[in-house]
């Protein structure tokens, strides 16, 4: 049975890698391009509009290679795969002068950021750096670290305490935490950006919906294993990348109603999918720097079906309807506690047994920005839950209805859902649509 479960998956995997691939993918030259082009946008347009609304006048990000600040690592161009020995970036925004954008480096920093460290004068990197904050002699000079957030946190102390040695005892009362400039620096989408990422949830989904079909599933022998990684393969081959590796479980009509808790921490790796289940993937992909979240639901047709029970239907239906409570509740200025709360209880006055659990998607996959709910914690976040809607961000819509299935003997079944969209500032859309129905196999 081993032998024969080893050949049927791998004629089905050979006859899947057979085919062309997704179209749209650019070459690794061509994506460079798109990167550089993009950062460099976001550097000087945006990063000046963003520095303006925190009341920033001097932003410095430190890193050694290898140990870069979350935040650096998004600013590098599409070369430098890492920073190189101490890379320090200064921004300085003159308000009539405009945005100053300079590394105090041994080298330039692609053509984005200009090398001003002149060894001859400066044999010392601290020295040099100090003398720009004397020359621009800023009202604030900001800093990457933060009790909150983990990616505005990233000064480390060795470079921190280097930092406050050199600077000047006048200067010291003048640094502040870069904290709201980095996460909207992160969590903020740039026009550019919102043109091309409906692009990439769309290739998600290609990707998920053909590993989840029959061309990959053969009822009966097909683990929920054998589709994950058949899902990492298919990316790999398509070159790109996964940010987190994919889950596939099960809900189906002989398992208890707390069986679904296996979709996190106790799923069997090898569960073999059968006729009549309902399958749920989590799937994310990176591409450009942007990166997707997305969980469907597929049902396995009995012989005879052509559709999955009305119980399920109408269990994912309640799901919808949770997504667009949630959805109606964005408001700008309005923190992700706030919007957490106006949801559970608009969902349960409908009756709906509703658990919220979204962030923000972008430079990461759990991205900076507010979060709204956890799934243990659905009274709040305190801290990342109380940071306030921003426009032109991005979030995984990620929540479950709980609903019976009547067929299923009143089981309880869980509808686990996550599509990726975006706030304007006046409307919420989804970046390309979302699941309004149960996908069938075959």
């Amino acid at each position: 049975m081993k032998h024969l479960h080893f050949v049927l998956f791998s004629l089905m995997y050979l006859t899947v890698c057979a085919q062309s691939a997704l179209p749209g993918i650019l070459s690794e030259r061509d994506q460079a391009k798109v990167v550089d082009d993009i950062l460099e946008d976001r550097l000087d347009n945006l990063l000046p509009q963003l520095m303006e609304r925190e009341g920033i006048e001097m932003w410095i990000i430190i890193s050694r290679e290898y140990n870069e600040d979350p935040v650096m690592k998004t600013m590098l161009p599409s070369t430098w795969l890492s920073a190189r020995r101490r890379t320090i970036m200064v921004f300085h925004n003159d308000p009539e002068e405009g945005i100053d954008k300079i590394a105090i480096a041994r080298y330039s920093v692609g053509k984005l950021l200009k090398g001003q460290w002149d060894v001859d004068v400066y044999p010392d990197q601290w020295e040099a750096l100090m003398n720009i904050i004397k020359e621009k002699n800023p009202k604030n000079i900001a800093l990457n670290f933060s009790e909150t957030f983990a990616l505005a946190d990233g000064l480390v102390k060795s470079e921190y305490d280097a930092f406050m040695h050199y600077l000047p005892e006048a200067y010291h009362s003048k640094v502040i935490s870069a904290e709201r400039l980095a996460i909207g620096w992160l969590e903020t989408r740039s026009q550019k950006e919102l043109a091309i990422y409906p692009m990439i949830a769309r290739l998600g989904h290609l990707i998920l919906r053909e590993g989840l079909s029959e061309r990959a599933i053969h009822p009966g022998i097909t683990t929920t294993d054998d589709v994950v990684w058949w899902l990492r393969q298919r990316v790999s081959e398509l070159g790109l990348k996964t940010w987190f590796h994919p889950s596939v479980s099960v809900q189906r009509a002989d398992m208890g109603n707390n069986e679904f808790l296996r979709s996190f921490s106790k799923r069997p790796d090898q569960d073999v999918i059968q006729l009549g289940d309902l399958l749920h993937v989590d799937f994310g992909i990176t591409y450009l720097r942007l990166n997707t979240d997305q969980q469907e639901h597929f049902y396995v047709l009995r012989p005879g079906e052509t559709s999955a029970p009305q119980g399920l239907k109408d269990a994912f239906a309640h799901g919808n309807r949770v997504q667009d409570i949630l959805t109606s509740h964005f408001v700008k200025g309005r923190s992700g506690n706030e919007i957490l709360k106006a949801t559970l209880d608009q969902a349960k006055a409908e009756g709906l047994n509703a658990s919220i659990y979204t962030h923000p998607i972008g430079l990461h996959g759990h991205a900076a920005g507010p979060t709204i709910g956890l799934w243990d914690q659905q009274g709040g976040v305190k801290g990342r839950g109380d940071y306030p809607l921003f426009k032109n961000t991005a979030y995984s819509i990620e929540l479950f209805a709980a609903t019976k299935v009547p067929e299923w003997g009143g089981k309880v079944v869980r509808i686990m859902l996550e599509q990726d969209g975006v706030f304007t500032g006046d409307r919420f859309y989804y970046l390309d649509g979302r699941q309004k129905e149960l996908w069938v196999i075959p």
